[in-house]
């Protein structure tokens, strides 16, 4: 087994061209010790950095853990002030008072209101919100100050005028939380509230029992302060290592985070949570995909710990500049060392690659590239049956455009074959002369409109008309059409006249008009308004042509698109009209494939179809092309 490997192996090599015979040993002896020593090189740059970067990177969170710790101090000393101001004790002592004196006389059964008790509660009031907003402007940060008396009635004072609506209720969990303790205070990690600028705030609270000088518990403060004094910190934190960070508490939850989507989220069930043990420290791992270093620190004071992930690839950033430049350095030599044999070989890889591009050219569609034989070689011979091919190819394209066309006129003929129409001019100017001895104009001016329509519909499908004739025609039908519908449809016509006498072949917008009038007619609306708008561009005519009918859903706009441009055959048995596929196809097969029509709907709106002809080449002068012209 192990020689049909081997000989499996030298056969490869054996059957390899010359030319990557050579680069391919030329690149062994070459490359493989320089490729050794940029690995090594390599690998222990990035060892270092990432040694350096952890370092720093707890160095940093310890510096950030330091300033919020003395952040949440500040906040611990603020909230022990009421301790301090007797005026807050002695209108917290009247609160209570207050309350239980009327919650006696409710339970007495006496709701009789008396002014002075407005008066006492105004003054009480007063005098702590006024205290609280001086204690609320010690501190920058502290957004909102709370104290509450011990039956839960809350005085306050936001800086940024966001108070909880939930007031009670965090009030009720405050309580709780604090009622085993002695008047220390407590920290609350960041909860989520809806203030009364109903707007979402998030914040972490500072909570403390307020005793009278008997140590009895006569009410409670809270200090919270908003996130978004961290933002800073944690953005600065974040440009200087290229991670994302986040501060969670003991429990799990966050703080927190860069992106702030996980703001007040328990994660204690996150690995990134699990693997973050201890006081400090590092861990990689995986997330979509990409491997990120954590480095985690932890407060002593408030157990909150800081996450840096920092993607492995920021880390490696210098070091892949090391790494390419000591890559260039090995390139280049290699290249100097083998410019030789890359000019041998050039000569020969030249032709094939021009012949690949000319490939491409032709699967673009442009047929009329030519590869030009300098040589009798191989590469000549190849080049040689490629221009054949592209000879056949062209002529068979032909074919099947010839064939295509002789098809289409077969189709119009047999349809102009189904009747004799000198027999019907003849039958209807009969008709007409005689509505007219009848005194009948009305049906006589439609009977004349009917033979115009007729006479043009079914003269030399081959010839060329002019836009002045085609218009004319669509006028005509929509003059039928209202005398038929009571005058329910309105043509709207805006065509510069300098291309009244562009040669266009026949019949190409009265089955678009035709197509709106009666499968976009909206019966809910008196009347339909159909536009036909041309608009010049540098190459080509852009004729819009728009109903403010009932439209097309999106699911059958994308089928008539993308039958248009697939260019499927038209529906059998639609009647009245050659149809919209029709049009595109005979337009496509004279004009070429940059021109047809394009769709654009929306339902209950209308419909828009942009025509696209070329733009006509200098006019002949236009007396002449009056003379050419035939009157329709």
């Amino acid at each position: 087994m192990k020689k049909k490997r081997i000989g499996s192996r030298v056969a490869l090599f054996t059957d390899m061209s010359m030319e990557r015979k050579l680069l391919l040993v030329f690149l062994v002896i070459i490359t493989l010790p320089l490729s050794v020593i940029s690995i090594y090189n390599f690998k222990s740059y990035t060892g270092s950095i990432q040694d350096n970067t952890i370092a720093y990177s707890e160095k940093l969170t310890d510096q950030m853990m330091d300033g919020i710790d003395d952040y949440i101090d500040d906040m611990k000393r603020i909230s022990s002030m009421p301790a301090y101001v007797n005026e807050i004790k002695q209108n917290l002592i009247r609160s209570n008072q207050f309350h239980e004196q009327k919650k006696e006389k409710e339970q007495d059964g006496n709701t009789v209101f008396d002014p002075s008790e407005f008066d006492t509660m105004l003054s009480i009031q007063r005098g702590i919100e006024g205290n609280v907003s001086f204690i609320n402007n010690i501190k920058r940060g502290a957004n909102s100050v709370y104290i509450f008396d011990k039956y839960g009635n809350g005085y306050y004072s936001a800086k940024d005028g966001g108070v909880r609506l939930d007031l009670k209720m965090s009030y009720d969990f405050w309580s709780e939380q604090a009622k085993g303790s002695n008047g220390e205070a407590l920290l609350f990690g960041t909860q989520a509230y809806t203030s009364n600028l109903q707007s979402t705030r998030y914040a972490f609270t500072v909570v403390r029992k307020i005793v009278d000088g008997l140590w009895n518990p006569i009410g409670l403060i809270a200090v919270e302060a908003n996130v978004s004094m961290l933002q800073n910190q944690v953005a600065e934190l974040d440009k200087v290592t290229h991670g994302q960070s986040m501060i969670v508490d003991e429990r799990g939850h966050v703080i927190y985070d860069s992106q702030q989507k996980l703001l007040a989220k328990d994660v204690s069930g996150s690995e990134l949570f699990r693997k973050a043990q201890g006081s400090g420290g590092s861990f990689y791992d995986e997330s979509e995909g990409k491997s990120r270093l954590n480095i985690y620190s932890t407060s002593p004071k408030t157990n909150w710990k800081v996450i840096i992930s920092i993607p492995v690839h920021e880390l490696t950033r210098e070091a892949i500049v090391t790494r390419n430049t000591t890559l260039a350095a090995t390139f280049a030599i290699i290249i100097v060392a083998m410019i030789i044999s890359i000019f041998l070989t050039f000569a020969l890889t030249k032709p094939l690659t021009q012949m690949i591009q000319l490939m491409k050219k032709v699967q673009g569609g442009d047929l009329e590239v030519r590869f030009q034989v300098k040589r009798r070689d191989e590469i000549g011979l190849l080049g040689h049956q490629f221009n054949r091919m592209l000879e056949r190819i062209r002529q068979l394209i032909q074919d099947i455009y010839r064939i295509e066309q002789q098809k289409t006129e077969a189709e119009l003929q047999a349809l102009q074959s189904q009747i004799n129409p000198h027999f019907i001019y003849n039958t209807l100017e009969t008709i007409r002369m005689t509505a007219e001895l009848n005194d009948d104009i009305e049906a006589a001016d439609m009977i004349s409109i009917l033979g115009k329509l007729l006479r043009y519909s079914t003269s030399d499908m081959n010839g060329h008309s002019t836009l002045k004739q085609e218009i004319a025609y669509v006028v005509n039908y929509i003059e039928l059409l209202n005398c038929r519908y009571s005058g329910r449809f309105r043509l709207h016509i805006d065509l510069p006249h300098e291309y009244d006498h562009y040669e266009i072949i026949r019949l190409i917008f009265q089955p678009i008009i035709e197509n709106a009038a009666y499968h976009g007619f909206d019966d809910s609306k008196p009347c339909m308004n159909l536009g036909i708008v041309c608009e010049a561009t540098d190459e080509r005519l852009v004729f819009h042509i728009t109903d403010d009918g009932c439209g097309m859903n999106r699911e059958t706009l994308n089928k008539l698109n993308d039958d248009l441009r697939n260019e499927q055959p038209p529906d059998k048995g639609i009647e009245g009209g050659i149809g919209l596929k029709n049009v595109h196809q005979r337009i496509r097969m004279h004009y070429g494939a940059g021109c047809g029509l394009e769709v654009y709907s929306t339902p209950g709106e209308g419909t828009e179809i942009r025509l696209t002809l070329p733009l006509p080449a200098a006019t002949e002068d236009s007396e002449s092309k009056h003379k050419k012209e035939a009157v329709s």
